[in-house]
């Protein structure tokens, strides 16, 4: 990897900026899903380890350059503290004298986290002087959000060509994932690209046609391409408009020597209700008046098949409407044979997305895929061959 690690710093007594993602839910003044703060800790405890004094910077919604008082992360110090089992401060900002007070009184063995980078227009806007009075606060660099990784922003970018710069654990456990799944990997390389549209994932089924060896296309996608065809899909949902389109994706797959895995057969029902009347008929025999809804079992078996026969896989999105019954069939199965094969050591799983991993959560599945990445538009961006600007910057 062309980047360093916390492995490679000499922290001991240095200030430690550490780029985070801790953008959580919260109701009531409370955090109920603290997934993202857990994620860090090993970054934290490692600093702490290393006698370094870590001071967080994060983001916290869209206050779009202002001071709004309902987006403070200061709700977040509570979570912090429980999941670290150290003391958290708080600084009212993230720059100036308040800022620099806080960071001049932070005691080893403490952590300290800075108000929301984003009540200042100078974070979106990658402003050098912001970058500059974020700098000032100190010794070292460390980015740990590569969920936040594809803006360039001044805590996720300018930072990085400003002070010795690494990576943290969950950034490097990140990187190291997709490194095995599309950097280097080990073929066969099977993708699944899920989804309602074509028009949103056209930059992703681009580029995987020319670097993975099969592409299992699934969810409203699909029926794209099955009209593409010429075949009839009823009332599903469709971009009959997007037809040319995937008609040139295919072309340039089988130019690629890419396989396309399309439905074969396929779940219709009158309604999209959860246990609505269904059936399975071929992909070719949907009724006028029904809708696609799922894949079914003989392209279940086939893209199980495919995965006996992969040694990597790459998951975005899911393969039917996974979030009612019994539409979410196909989505567990394909899902459970791929942990399966994880677990067995045969396959290098790398899922993403937000509805992937609400999909292998589902399927209970999730801690058996070799790593499962929360970083939704980053994750996306990354598998559409994009530079990230946050990854970027840490390159040595």
């Amino acid at each position: 990897m062309g980047w360093k690690t916390l492995d490679d710093m000499d922290l001991a007594g240095k200030r430690v900026l550490v780029r985070v993602d801790i953008n959580v839910p919260v109701e009531n003044g409370r955090v109920t899903d603290a997934t993202r703060i857990e994620r860090i800790v090993p970054t934290i405890r490692d600093i702490l380890a290393k006698g370094g004094k870590p001071i967080l910077l994060a983001h916290f919604g869209r206050p779009k350059g202002k001071r709004v008082p309902e987006l403070s992360l200061k709700v977040v110090v509570p979570a912090l503290e429980a999941a670290l089992g150290v003391p958290v401060r708080f600084a009212e900002d993230c720059v100036g004298e308040v800022a620099e007070r806080a960071v001049a009184d932070l005691k080893e063995g403490e952590v300290l986290l800075l108000e929301n980078t984003r009540f200042h227009p100078g974070e979106e806007a990658n402003d050098p002087a912001f970058v500059d009075a974020l700098a000032r606060l100190g010794d070292v660099y460390c980015n740990d959000a590569f969920s936040a990784s594809h803006r360039a922003h001044a805590s996720t970018e300018g930072l990085a060509h400003k002070l010795p710069a690494c990576a943290g654990r969950l950034m490097q456990a990140e990187l190291e994932a997709l490194e095995r799944a599309l950097g280097n990997p080990e073929r066969p390389v099977v993708a699944v690209v899920g989804g309602a549209k074509v028009s949103t994932k056209l930059d992703l089924l681009g580029n995987l046609v020319g670097k993975v060896d099969h592409l299992v296309i699934g969810g409203g996608m699909a029926n794209t391409f099955l009209a593409a065809q010429g075949l009839d899909v009823g009332k599903s949902l469709c971009e009959h408009d997007m037809a040319d389109t995937a008609r040139q994706i295919l072309q340039k797959a089988a130019e690629a020597g890419c396989e396309v895995i399309l439905p074969v057969d396929v779940v219709v029902a009158t309604e999209f209700a959860a246990n609505a009347p269904h059936k399975v008929v071929p992909a070719d025999a949907c009724p006028p008046d029904m809708m696609i809804l799922d894949a079914g079992p003989e392209t279940v078996a086939r893209i199980s098949e495919t995965f006996e026969r992969a040694k990597t896989l790459i998951w975005n999105g899911p393969l039917g409407a996974f979030e009612i019954e019994p539409f979410d069939a196909a989505t567990n199965a394909a899902a459970r044979k791929a942990a399966e094969l994880t677990r067995a050591g045969r396959l290098v799983s790398v899922a993403g997305g937000g509805d992937t991993v609400a999909a292998l959560n589902k399927a209970g599945v999730a801690a058996d895929f070799t790593y499962v990445s929360t970083a939704g538009g980053a994750f996306l961006e990354w598998m559409e061959g994009k530079v990230l600007p946050g990854v970027a910057a840490l390159e040595c």
